[in-house]
């Protein structure tokens, strides 16, 4: 597998600091996006850990089943939220704290998908969008027993309250996710800061227009703080330019940049 990928996170327009984090280990295939919470720093320290513990938890999945790679990646992320989880017990100012984190594996004709809180994985194929993982939210629990419509959660005033995190319990459930890729395919993940601010349609114009990953992370990070940058701004773009046959081999990046403002 050949891809080509970008990232960007951003301060956006009204906050003071960024709690957004990300990770692009472009050689192994593994992208994680965390958005923290906890405020005087301590939402960028928990976004910062979950990055990385879960990024070394993972290491190599190279011969593993989908059952054992979905088993190490779900490990990597309690592996995380135990660390998260022991800090705020340790440290006073860190009490409170935690992150959403949404782990993207590319391997072999298919994607591996880790989730915890709102952060969001799509796939565009074909010019249509669609959301691979499910918010940990409270607008969402409300839309899955039919009291909200989507449309009435994406503005409702507790559309930013989440109902899992990592490292604000003793344990963490995360959701997996599997999926085939074909050639042609762009993968987005994001924080709400993004999400929020932009519609679905107005992502599939962005990635459906010239320029490649890097001008859609730079476009869409500057649309959002167009229609106000209500939060930091994170979002990695994966674009699949082949998929080989499933040789068990890593997939190989054939461009990678990323910036962070």
């Amino acid at each position: 597998m050949n891809f080509t990928c970008a990232a960007r996170t951003d301060v956006g327009i009204v906050r003071s600091g960024n709690e957004d984090n990300y990770l692009m280990l472009s050689e192994h295939g593994i992208f994680i996006v965390a958005d923290g919470m906890g405020g005087h720093a301590a939402g960028e320290v928990a976004s910062e850990m979950a990055v990385r513990i879960t990024s070394q938890t993972i290491g190599s999945l190279r011969g593993l089943s989908d059952e054992e790679a979905g088993e190490r990646v779900r490990t990597a992320i309690r592996t995380a939220n135990d660390a998260i989880f022991e800090r705020t017990l340790s440290e006073q100012d860190k009490r409170g704290m935690g992150t959403t984190a949404t782990v993207l594996v590319l391997l072999p004709q298919r994607y591996l998908i880790g989730q915890v809180g709102d952060s969001r994985a799509y796939l565009m194929r074909e010019g249509r969008l669609h959301q691979l993982t499910k918010d940990h939210s409270y607008v969402q629990e409300q839309v899955d027993a039919g009291l909200l419509t989507p449309d009435q959660a994406r503005v409702h005033p507790y559309s930013n309250v989440i109902t899992r995190c990592v490292g604000a319990g003793i344990d963490v459930a995360p959701d997996i996710y599997f999926g085939r890729l074909e050639k042609g395919d762009v993968l987005l993940l994001a924080s709400d800061g993004l999400t929020g601010m932009l519609e679905d349609e107005q992502l599939v114009n962005i990635m459906g227009s010239q320029g490649g990953p890097q001008a859609w992370v730079d476009r869409m990070v500057s649309e959002a703080n167009r229609r106000g940058g209500l939060d930091n701004i994170t979002a990695i773009v994966i674009r699949i330019d082949s998929v080989d046959s499933d040789t068990g081999e890593h997939p190989t990046v054939s461009a990678a940049a990323s910036q962070r403002s």
